[in-house]
């Protein structure tokens, strides 16, 4: 298993009952030296609707999609469906949580999760009394 695999998993999840339509979102992650990136397909989904959250370890991507209006047409088949998109991924503690960024751009959502810096140990110096 890769480091980038160690540091997040698929925690898909939800006790969350709901009669909506739950749209699951592909998901890539990648990783660089320095970061981890998750990119995520959510067509049609605007920057203010997207919702991510970090608590207790857990990284949350939820958004919602309306439906697709076409001026002057009428749907005869569509498969970007309105309904909500939801993902959870588990974050070890190799990540920077202040660091993580977010951007939105056709579609694609990009998290960029920076990872943390090695902890040294320290020396302590003992004092006499």
């Amino acid at each position: 298993m890769t480091q980038a695999q160690n540091c997040l998993t698929k925690e898909c999840s939800s006790t969350e009952k709901s009669r909506e339509k739950v749209l699951n979102p592909w998901v890539d992650i990648t990783e660089t030296d320095d970061a981890l990136i998750l990119t995520a397909d959510m067509p049609g989904v605007a920057e203010e609707d997207i919702d991510i959250t970090f608590h207790d370890h857990v990284l949350t991507i939820e958004a919602s999609k309306t439906e697709s209006e076409h001026e002057g047409l009428k749907p005869y088949y569509v498969e970007h469906a309105a309904g909500r998109y939801l993902r959870r991924f588990k974050v070890t503690e190799e990540v920077q949580r202040d660091g993580i960024e977010a951007t939105l751009k056709d579609g694609v959502l990009r998290l960029t999760l920076p990872k943390a810096q090695p902890v040294v140990a320290q020396k302590i110096k003992v004092l006499t009394a």
